[in-house]
C-alpha cells in the first residue's frame, strides 16, 4: 500500500494503535514508511515509553519537567540496557545467533503469590532453570533467613511499582540476575537486602526502603530508575564498574552512595558491556556541556562589561558607564588632596608666583627630558597604540577563561581523567534531603556525571587517595561544603554548577589535589572556593561569583594553582591569602568584589602574577599585617579604594604591576599601629556618613561574627593535627627570593585619583624604578618613615601637584630619580635624609625645597625648575648642599635660583652652579642632560639586574599553624579585610 493513498496525519491516526513489534515491522516496509513512522515520536512512541512498566520519564527524577530529544530513542536505550544481564556466557564466533536461541529454547516463566504455581519466592527459586523468569504478583513477601540466587534468574513484580515488596536478605551466587519494578524492604536480621561479591546484577525501576544494597568486586551492578529512601543507600566496595542511573536517593542517614576500596584486578563479564554504556553517555553528554554561566546573575554587571559566558576572547570595558553606576567619580573630585597638602610656600602665593605671562619668543627654554631610562613605558608603541602608562583609558579587554574543550588539549592528566570509566559510575541521578551524597575513601574511584546533589549535609567526601571525576553536576544548597577533598584526594571536577552551599562550594585540605576547571561557583553563603591545611589543587578557567565570602580562600599552608578564572562581584574578597596559605595565581580576572580584589596577610605569602584587578568596591590588592609574597605584573585599575594597600608589617615584593585609575592612592604603605590613619583615610572621604570610624566599627562587627563561625575550617567538628603534615620553615623559603625590606620596584602608578605612592609607615621601604605619572595628586608622598624608605632611580612626571613630598622627621633617600613636569614642587623635603644625583626639570613649584630642622644632604642634582627657585633652604634646616648644576628655567623667573634663608647658618652651600639665560627676549641657549643622560638611567638599581629575578619561583608549604583569625580590622584599608 502506497502511504501517499492516504493524508499523512490519517495515517498517524492508524499507526498510533499498533503495538511496538509492528511499528519496528512497518519501519522495514521501505523508507517512505520508515519516515513515517519515525514521525509519530511525539506521540506514538511517547505512550510506548511513558507506558513501559520497567522504566520511568526518560528524565526522572532529577527533570521530569523536560521532554527527550527523541522519545524512540530514549526507548530504544532502555530496551538495550535492560537486556544487558542476559549477554553473559562463552563467545562463539562460529555464529552468534546459536549463542541467542541456546540461552533462551527452555527458558519458562514462574508465578509467585496467593493461587499460583509457588507461594513463596523461596519455593520457586528452588525450581528455576537459568534464565527462567519469575513473576511476583501483587503482595508482601517476607524470608526468614537468607535467600541465595544460584542460577541466572529475572524476578518481575507484577502490576505497579510498589504492589510488590520484598522484606528478604538476597545473595547472588550466579553470574547475572535481573530484578524489576520490587520493593525491598529490610528483614529482621539484616538492612542488606541484596549482595553479590562476583556477579552482574541488573535492578529495573526498584525501590530501596530502609535497605542497603551491596556489591563487592569483581561484582557489578547497573542500576536505572531505582529510588532509595528512608536511610537507604548502596555500598560499593573494591568494585571495578558500576552503573547507576537516573535513580533517586533521599533521606540518607550516611552518605548515599559509598564507594571504597581499589578495584580489584580480576574483572566478570558484565565489565565490558557497562563501559560501552559509558562511553555512550559521554558522548551525548560533551555535545550539550554548560559552559556559560546564567546572565542574569550578572545583571548588575558594569555598563561595558560582557556576560561571563559569552562566547568571546576579549571582554570590553566602558569606563564611563562604570563611574556613573558607581559614582567613582564624584568620589575622585572629592578625594584628591587635602589643603594640607599644598605644594605652595606662603611665601610664593604672597608675591603671586612671579610669572603671568608667557612671551612666545622664549618657549623653548625648557630642557629636554624626555629621553629617561623609563621613556619606553610612555611612548606609542609601533602600531600606534599607547602603552598602559600613557594611556587615558584602563584596559578596555581582559581575557576568557579558556572553554573545557580547551582545558583538555592542553593538560594531559585532565585528559585522561575525563574518558576514565573505571569504579561507580552515577549519571543523571538525584541526591536530597539527606547527610551526605557520595563518599569515596580507601582509594576508590567514581565517576559523577550530570547529577543533582540537593538539600544535603554535603554533596561529595572524597578521601584517603580517591580519584573523583565530576563533570557537568549541580551542587546546590548544602548545609555544609558542596565537594570535600581531603587526605590525597585527586580527580577531575569539571562544568558543574555549584551554588547556594551553606559552607565553602568546595574545600580542599590535607594534601588533597584534584583538577578543577570551568565550573560556575556562585552564591555560596561562606566561600566559593577553600584551601586550606596542606591543600594543592589546579583552579582553572572557573566562574566565581557572588559569594559571601572570599571566592578562593587560601589558608593554613593550602598551596594551590589559581589561574584563568574570572572571579567577580563578591561580597567579601576576591582572593584571599590568609594564616601562612601560599599558591601561584596568575593570569585571572579579579573585579567588582565589595573588598579587597586580593587580601594577603597573616604570614600569606603567594605568587600574584599577571592577573587582571579592576573595577572592585574597595582595594585593588591589600597586604595586610606579616603579609608576604611576591605580586608582579599584574593589572590594578579602577578600584574605589587603593590600587595597592600595604601595611607596613608586611613583607611584598611588587614589581612590574600596571597601577592606574584608582580612586584614591595607586600604592599606600601605612602603619597600623599609628591612631591617626582612620582620620587620615577619613579626611579624603568628605561628605560621606560615618566615615573611617563607622567602617571601622561595622568591620569589627563582622569580622566578630566570622570567629563565632569557623566550623567551616574544621569539618563537622573533627579538630586534625595540622602540624604532622606541614613542611619546615627551610623549605618553605627554599625556591623564594629572600628580601628583608619590602620591595617596590618597577611599576607603573598612574591616572590614580589622589597621590601615586604614599607612605605612612614604620618599616623600611625600598622603591627602585618605578614610574609614577598622571596622578591627580603628588607623585609620592611620604608623610612617616621612622626608618629609611629608599626612593631610587624613578620616574616621577606629570603628576597634578609635587613630584615628591617627605614631611617632618622621615628618613628618606632620592637617589638616581627623575623628577618631570609636576604640577608644584619637585621635591618637597621636610625630613631627613639625601637627596642625591636627581633630576629635577620642568616642575611648576620650586625645584627642591627643603624646610623645618631637617638634616639633609643635597649632592649632586641637576634643577630647572618652570617658576620659582631651584633650590630653596627655609627655616633651621642642618646639612650640605654641594656640587649642584642649576638652570633658569622661564626667563621671566625672577626668584633666585639658589635660595636659603639668611638666618640659618647651620647648612653649607658649596660647588653649587648656576646657568641663566643671557637674555629674556631671545631663545634660550640649547640646554641638554647628558653625560648622564635625563635620570632615571636605564641600568637597575643597586647593581641588581632584571635577570637576577627568577621568571617562575618554586612552591612550597608552610610553618605549622597555630593562629586564629585575627580581630579588628586595619583601620587603612577601606572595607578590604577577610573573614
Amino acid at each position: 500500500m502506497e502511504v501517499g493513498s492516504l493524508p499523512v496525519e490519517l495515517w498517524r491516526v492508524i499507526l498510533a494503535y499498533l503495538p511496538l513489534p509492528d511499528l519496528g515491522r512497518c519501519c522495514q516496509v521501505c523508507r517512505a514508511w520508515r519516515e513515517l513512522i519515525l514521525s509519530l515520536d511525539n506521540t506514538r512512541w511517547r505512550q510506548l515509553c511513558l507506558r513501559c512498566p520497567e522504566c520511568r520519564h526518560p528524565n526522572w527524577p532529577s527533570q521530569p519537567h523536560l521532554e527527550p530529544p527523541s522519545w524512540r530513542e530514549a526507548l530504544k536505550q532502555h530496551a538495550l540496557a535492560t537486556r544487558t544481564w542476559t549477554q553473559n556466557g562463552p563467545e562463539l564466533q562460529s555464529s552468534a545467533c546459536l549463542l541467542f536461541f541456546r540461552r533462551r529454547k527452555d527458558r519458562r516463566t514462574w508465578h509467585v503469590g496467593p493461587g499460583c504455581e509457588f507461594e513463596t519466592l523461596r519455593g520457586a527459586l528452588g525450581v528455576v532453570g537459568p534464565y527462567d523468569r519469575v513473576v511476583l504478583h501483587p503482595g508482601v513477601y517476607e524470608e526468614q533467613a537468607e535467600v541465595a540466587l544460584k542460577v541466572p534468574v529475572e524476578l518481575v513484580g507484577l502490576g505497579r511499582l510498589g504492589e510488590v515488596a520484598l522484606l528478604v536478605c538476597m545473595e547472588q551466587q550466579c553470574p547475572t540476575a535481573r530484578l524489576c519494578n520490587l520493593v525491598f524492604m529490610p528483614p529482621w536480621f539484616s538492612t542488606v537486602v541484596y549482595k553479590t561479591s562476583w556477579g552482574h546484577v541488573q535492578l529495573d525501576n526498584c525501590n530501596f526502603e530502609g535497605a542497603q544494597l551491596q556489591v563487592r568486586g569483581p561484582g557489578t551492578c547497573q542500576a536505572r530508575f531505582c529510588s532509595f529512601s528512608q536511610g537507604s543507600s548502596a555500598h560499593l566496595l573494591g568494585v571495578v564498574l558500576s552503573l547507576l542511573d537516573s535513580c533517586d536517593f533521599s533521606g540518607s542517614d550516611t552518605a548515599s552512595v559509598t564507594v571504597e576500596g581499589p578495584p580489584v584486578s580480576e574483572r566478570n563479564w558484565a565489565c565490558k558491556h557497562l563501559a560501552a554504556l559509558a562511553r555512550t553517555f559521554q558522548s551525548c553528554g560533551a555535545s550539550g556541556s554548560n559552559s556559560s554561566p546564567p546572565t542574569g546573575h550578572v545583571a548588575g554587571s558594569t555598563g561595558g562589561h560582557q556576560p561571563p559566558g559569552a562566547n568571546v576572547k576579549k571582554e570590553h570595558v566602558n569606563i564611563e558607564d562604570w563611574q556613573k553606576r558607581t559614582g567613582v567619580d564624584a568620589v575622585c573630585q572629592g578625594t584628591v588632596i587635602e589643603d594640607c597638602w599644598s605644594d605652595h610656600s606662603e611665601g610664593e602665593e604672597e608675591d603671586g608666583g612671579g610669572i603671568n605671562t608667557i612671551n612666545p619668543c622664549t618657549l623653548d627654554y625648557k630642557i629636554p627630558c624626555d629621553h629617561h631610562g623609563l621613556s619606553h613605558l610612555l611612548k606609542p608603541r609601533p602600531d600606534g597604540s599607547l602603552p598602559p602608562a600613557s594611556s587615558l583609558d584602563p584596559p578596555s579587554v581582559t581575557p576568557e577563561p579558556l572553554t573545557f574543550q580547551q582545558e583538555l588539549d592542553r593538560d594531559p592528566e585532565a585528559q585522561m581523567l575525563a574518558a576514565s570509566t573505571h569504579g561507580c559510575i552515577l549519571r543523571r541521578c538525584l541526591f536530597r534531603e539527606g547527610k551526605g551524597g557520595v563518599h569515596l575513601s580507601n582509594y576508590g574511584q567514581a565517576r559523577l556525571e550530570g547529577n543533582v546533589f540537593r538539600g544535603l549535609n554535603y554533596a561529595v567526601r572524597c578521601i584517603q587517595n580517591s580519584t573523583i571525576v565530576m563533570l557537568r553536576n549541580e551542587v546546590c544548597e548544602c548545609r555544609a561544603s558542596g565537594v570535600f577533598l581531603r587526605l590525597s584526594a585527586q580527580g577531575l571536577i569539571a562544568e558543574n554548577d555549584i551554588h547556594s552551599n551553606g559552607e565553602a562550594g568546595l574545600d580542599i585540605r590535607k594534601g588533597a589535589n584534584p583538577i578543577i576547571v570551568c565550573n560556575k561557583i556562585h552564591s555560596g553563603l561562606r566561600s566559593g572556593v577553600v584551601v586550606l591545611g596542606n591543600g594543592k589543587g589546579s583552579i582553572r578557567s572557573n566562574q566565581i561569583y557572588n559569594n559571601k565570602e572570599a571566592g578562593v580562600y587560601i589558608l593554613f599552608s593550602g598551596n594551590p594553582v589559581v589561574s584563568g578564572n574570572h572571579i567577580f562581584q563578591g561580597q567579601a574578597a576576591g582572593i584571599a591569602i590568609n594564616e601562612n596559605g601560599r599558591g601561584m595565581i596568575s593570569e585571572n580576572v579579579i573585579r567588582e568584589n565589595q573588598w579587597g580584589g586580593v587580601d594577603i596577610r597573616r604570614g600569606g605569602d603567594p605568587i600574584l602574577r599577571n592577573n587582571y584587578i579592576c573595577y572592585g568596591y574597595s582595594d585593588g590588592v591589600v597586604v595586610g599585617e606579616r603579609g608576604r609574597g611576591l605580586i608582579e605584573g599584574n593589572h590594578v585599575y579602577c578600584n574605589k579604594g587603593c590600587g595597592v594597600w600595604v601595611m607596613s608589617s608586611s613583607l611584598p615584593q611588587l614589581l612590574g604591576n600596571y597601577i592606574t585609575h584608582n580612586c584614591m592612592y595607586g600604592l599606600a604603605v601605612f602603619c597600623r599601629k599609628d591612631p591617626g590613619n582612620i582620620e587620615a583615610r577619613e579626611g579624603n572621604w568628605p561628605g560621606q556618613d560615618g566615615g573611617g570610624d563607622g567602617g571601622s566599627g561595622e568591620r569589627r562587627g563582622v569580622e566578630g561574627e566570622g570567629r563565632e563561625g569557623q566550623e567551616n575550617l574544621n569539618e563537622e567538628g573533627e579538630l586534625f593535627a595540622w602540624e604532622s603534615d606541614l613542611d619546615s620553615e627551610d623549605e618553605r623559603h627554599s625556591a623564594r627570593r629572600s628580601i628583608s625590606v619590602a620591595l617596590v620596584e618597577s611599576n607603573c602608578m598612574n591616572y590614580n585619583g589622589a597621590v601615586g605612592l604614599y607612605v605612612k609607615s614604620s618599616e623600611p621601604l625600598n622603591v627602585f624604578s618605578n614610574l609614577v605619572n598622571s596622578n591627580r595628586g603628588t607623585g609620592i608622598t611620604v608623610l612617616q618613615s621612622s626608618q629609611l624608605t629608599r626612593l631610587v632611580t624613578n620616574c616621577i612626571v606629570d603628576n597634578g601637584r609635587g613630584g615628591v613630598t617627605v614631611e617632618k622627621d622621615c628618613r628618606v633617600e632620592l637617589r638616581g630619580n627623575g623628577i618631570y613636569k609636576n604640577g608644584g614642587h619637585g621635591v618637597s623635603f621636610g625630613g631627613n635624609g639625601q637627596i642625591v644625583e636627581n633630576d629635577v626639570v620642568g616642575n611648576c613649584g620650586y625645584g627642591i625645597q627643603v624646610s623645618g630642622s631637617a638634616d639633609i644632604k643635597i649632592l649632586r642634582n641637576r634643577v630647572q625648575p618652570a617658576q620659582g627657585c631651584g633650590i630653596a633652604v627655609l627655616g633651621p634646616v642642618k646639612g650640605v648642599v654641594h656640587d649642584n648644576l642649576l638652570f633658569q628655567g622661564h626667563p621671566g623667573n625672577k626668584k633666585t635660583l639658589l635660595h636659603m634663608d639668611p638666618a640659618n647658618e647651620s647648612c653649607a652651600l658649596r660647588n653649587n652652579s648656576v646657568l641663566r639665560h643671557n637674555n629674556s627676549c631671545t631663545p634660550a641657549p640649547p640646554w641638554v642632560l647628558e653625560n648622564p643622560p635625563p635620570r632615571p638611567l636605564a641600568s637597575s638599581p643597586s647593581g641588581l639586574s632584571s635577570s637576577q629575578y627568577p621568571s617562575r619561583l618554586g612552591i612550597s608549604m608552610t610553618t605549622r599553624i597555630s593562629a586564629t583569625v585575627e580581630s579588628g580590622c586595619h583601620s587603612g584599608s577601606m572595607f578590604c579585610s577577610i573573614l
